[in-house]
């Protein structure tokens, strides 16, 4: 069944109140059947008080004492309202009966030791039967007392309430779907316009943004959330914009040097060593486009989040022995010296070989734009489980600083062609330092230096 989603909640609500409205109506119907048949029962042992009064019983025999009981008018008609009274042995057999009872008899069950109360009949009219036994002083039951009265008024009320309640339930629950069908219509309104404002969002729209409900409920928090995705979205959608325009920038410049190059080579014949330093210069360049591609890749891999990292206790003054000494050699080339100040002991549990990718960067921007005879600190601070690269070097310009880790970004003075890089380096060390979960900050003063710190 192919139900919208507003008939679904009215279904559901009226199934729910289906059961619940059963259960009340069969309670109801039991509250007044059991009313109606104790107060028979309570009239039946009514009149067996007042017939035992008449009666006399020994070890097996049953004597009547007086006639009155039995000569009232109630007993002598079977019209409205009668009593029957019916006397027989244990066997069943009858030994007495009242005059209004005439060919007929009272069902008798001489199974049964105990009082018991059941509904019988006597000809076409419905009774409240009781029957009694007689027990001697053995305790042998020597005979029976059966007393009926007519029920057929509590048959009627039971019969009209057992009718109004079974044409009153389809009814209820009719009443109850189409109030409930139009109350989900009501409810689903703002669903609805959220829909058609949504509809209308595309690819040329993306600032669009979905109408917050008036009131503060869950349709205010999925409205509110869908725009906070939208708001993601538009985000990405524009950095990979920026992205592509960033990318054809980089890559456009390297390759319009080759192509200029390669022209000027073509225009006259030249000496060969002309032709060596265009070559050489061309190689340069083609360089630059691969490790451009590299670094590419190389992000594309970690935003896609499937790069495995392998934690490890790594001893960090180890760590850094070794890794200096595969960067004396650019070191020595600028003159720079570095100075490790990580006490002996010292280890953090992350990916050694991430975490050196990280430190390629930090370093050879560190070496990129230091001044030549400048000086590099890497420091350990246990208080708050840091690490911090700093350098003596230029600085940056405070308004920079919040854009110093985007794609291709590169600072002003740093854009020039004595400058070798393509912005990527930062990017890609904050990406793994976000996948290892420490936390890369940056801290510059034109003039002073800048200082990297890595929070494990």
């Amino acid at each position: 069944m192919n139900l919208n989603f507003k008939n679904r909640i009215a279904l559901l609500t009226a199934l729910a109140a289906a059961a619940t409205i059963g259960l009340v109506f069969v309670v109801v119907y039991a509250v007044v059947w059991f009313t109606a048949y104790d107060h028979l029962d309570q009239d039946l042992l009514g009149e067996r008080e007042d017939v035992l009064g008449s009666l006399h019983w020994g070890n097996d025999s049953i004597f009547i004492k007086s006639m009155t009981e039995w000569e009232e008018k109630e007993h002598q008609t079977a019209e409205a309202n009668p009593t029957f009274l019916q006397v027989a042995d244990r066997r069943g057999n009858v030994l007495f009966r009242s005059a209004n009872l005439q060919k007929d008899t009272l069902r008798m069950d001489t199974s049964l030791s105990g009082d018991v109360f059941l509904n019988s009949r006597i000809g076409l009219q419905r009774i409240r039967q009781g029957q009694f036994p007689f027990k001697n002083n053995s305790g042998v039951v020597i005979g029976y007392l059966a007393v009926g009265v007519s029920r057929e008024e509590s048959a009627v009320v039971l019969l009209n309430l057992r009718n109004t309640l079974c044409i009153a339930f389809p009814a209820l629950l009719l009443i109850l779907f189409l109030a409930t069908s139009l109350a989900a219509s009501t409810g689903i309104n703002p669903v609805k316009k959220l829909i058609r404002a949504a509809s209308g969002i595309g690819e040329n729209s993306l600032g669009s943004r979905l109408p917050l409900p008036g009131h503060k409920d869950e349709i205010f928090q999925l409205a509110a959330t869908i725009n906070e995705l939208l708001q993601r979205v538009e985000g990405g959608i524009q950095r990979e914009k920026q992205f592509t325009a960033d990318a054809s920038h980089e890559l456009r410049t390297p390759l319009t040097a080759i192509r200029g190059t390669l022209e000027v080579l073509l225009r006259k014949q030249r000496e060969p060593v002309q032709y060596e330093e265009k070559i050489r210069r061309v190689i340069g360049e083609v360089n630059k486009l691969h490790e451009m591609l590299e670094q590419l890749l190389q992000l594309a891999r970690l935003e896609s989040g499937h790069i495995p990292v392998n934690r490890a206790s790594v001893a960090l003054h180890a760590f850094f022995q070794h890794y200096a000494a595969e960067w004396q050699s650019r070191l020595e080339e600028k003159q720079m010296e570095l100075q490790v100040k990580i006490p002996p002991a010292t280890t953090v549990f992350t990916d050694a070989a991430m975490l050196s990718m990280v430190l390629d960067n930090l370093f050879g921007n560190a070496i990129k734009y230091g001044y030549s005879g400048g000086r590099i600190d890497c420091t350990w601070h246990a208080e708050d489980v840091s690490l911090t690269v700093s350098d003596n070097g230029p600085g940056i310009p405070e308004a920079q600083l919040p854009y110093l880790f985007d794609r291709f970004y590169r600072v002003d003075d740093s854009r020039n062609a004595a400058v070798p890089g393509s912005g990527l380096g930062l990017s890609i060390a904050k990406k793994i330092a976000d996948i290892l979960g420490i936390r890369l900050t940056v801290d510059s003063r034109e003039g002073v230096g800048t200082t990297f710190t890595l929070r494990f």
